[in-house]
């Protein structure tokens, strides 16, 4: 007898699960799936042209919220958490919501999930959103370019908006960021990959995004997993890397699947160990060891640097930060922070006061952001928000602090400047020795 499943989810891994797993397996019938996370990606469905031929009337999605009445309205026996970045508590908070609506809770793992590449693939992933994976995909791949070696970049999905549209997306340039018609939350992912000059894909169907990498009209040696927050891998990695963050100390270990991620991984990078605490470091450290003694560990910082240090120096800056690292990440210290310290910035403006609409919104559901700006890009009208939340504001300058430029798609009144960071590697080992081994095993030089 077919099992009734709902697929708990944020737009991403959920998607994912249902296409790997559940698509075309006549014991399931998915009868929903659940929202949360992002804002506003509820009411929409999963359209019967991605979930098959199974569900002709494709599979609606609503709020998490609603789920205990849902497991009760739609008989369900299954639900299937299928999100990252969330701490241990809160999802066997989850698991007893469902429990005592009646159903099992389920957490689908790397073995049936991971699609395989016909290329070699490199993963590289992080215990928690806003570890400083980005910088360590850019550094990889500057590593094997310099080798002469095709790069495709894939990353974790990001699919807001129409989700047929989105199957499949390959970025080459900028101008595909608007063709594309990407948030900001996209094109602080895929913007330093095209400026960098390698392709990067993303969309809704992975297996179906793999095959068109592997065959890029660019060439393909090798594929690059870039993922999101702190999922383990849609690939099956040949090379595991997982970044952490000893500025959240233990959290290596409290998070899911953060802790499945370090578990993993075949390297390990200590990322920020410029800017943070000896006795942090040294947690994080311990806590390798504990679950994961045979890895690699890379030590490494992030070094900040800006396009005008005058526009810090003594002045009353507003520092804008990476939205996702802000919310769900939890941080509470971005590029944007340690750059308007390093420059001597007099003071960081609290934009509480002075922010209108969806970011007013995006305050009271993560009470504990403080005195920085997500960036958060979602919609047109909360775009519209952050640029007049930023102008409203009562400051001499403006920090931004996310990987993209922000000029390019809001108009800022104020002096602002942006904020660069890198990967750089602290002594040995090292990535490069690393991915030089790499690529001997796998026969690409």
């Amino acid at each position: 007898m077919k099992k009734n499943v709902i697929i708990i989810g944020a737009a991403g891994r959920d998607f994912h699960n249902f296409n790997t797993y559940y698509r075309g397996n006549k014991n399931y019938n998915v009868v929903a799936f659940t929202a949360a996370q992002i804002p506003d990606i509820d009411g929409r469905k999963y359209p019967t042209e991605l979930a098959g031929d199974l569900y002709p009337e494709g599979i609606p999605i609503y709020d998490e919220s609603n789920l205990p009445q849902l497991i009760k309205d739609l008989k369900a026996d299954d639900c299937v958490f299928s999100y990252s970045d969330v701490p241990y508590p809160r999802v066997m908070g989850v698991s007893a919501i469902v429990n005592a609506a009646g159903a099992n809770f389920i957490l689908l793992g790397p073995r049936d999930t991971m699609v395989k590449s016909t290329k070699p693939v490199i993963a590289v992933g992080a215990v928690r959103t806003g570890c400083g994976k980005s910088q360590t995909s850019r550094r990889v791949i500057e590593y094997l370019m310099a080798k002469g070696l095709k790069v495709v970049a894939v990353r974790h999905p990001m699919p807001y908006g129409d989700l047929n549209a989105q199957k499949v997306q390959r970025f080459a340039t900028v101008a595909d960021l608007a063709k594309h018609k990407c948030t900001v939350e996209e094109m602080e992912e895929y913007e330093p990959h095209v400026v960098r000059g390698n392709v990067i894909y993303a969309g809704v169907d992975y297996e179906a995004i793999l095959r068109a990498a592997e065959v890029d009209p660019d060439g393909c040696d090798v594929v690059l997993w870039d993922g999101g927050n702190n999922d383990f891998p849609f690939y099956k990695p040949d090379l595991n890397i997982t970044v952490v963050d000893p500025h959240r100390p233990g959290h290596e270990l409290s998070y899911y699947p953060g802790e499945v991620t370090l578990r993993l991984a075949d390297v390990v990078v200590i990322n920020k160990m410029d800017t943070a605490a000896p006795e942090a470091i040294q947690t994080v450290r311990e806590n390798i060891y504990k679950v994961n003694p045979t890895a690699i560990v890379v030590d490494a910082a992030s070094p900040i640097a800006v396009d005008d240090p005058g526009i810090i120096k003594g002045k009353r800056v507003l520092v804008v930060e990476d939205g996702p690292t802000l919310t769900h990440g939890e941080m509470k210290i971005g590029a944007g922070t340690v750059a308007a310290r390093k420059f001597g910035a007099a003071e960081l403006v609290d934009p509480r006061p002075f922010v209108v609409g969806k970011l007013a919104e995006t305050f009271r559901i993560y009470p504990n952001i403080g005195t920085l700006l997500p960036a958060m890009g979602y919609s047109d009208q909360q775009l519209k928000d952050l640029e007049t939340s930023i102008n409203n504001t009562d400051c001499d300058s403006v920090v931004i602090g996310t990987p993209i430029d922000l000029n390019r798609i809001v108009k800022i009144t104020k002096p602002n400047t942006r904020v660069y960071y890198d990967l750089q590697e602290i002594g040995q080992p090292d990535l490069k020795g690393i991915l030089d081994d790499f690529v001997k095993k796998y026969k690409l030089d």
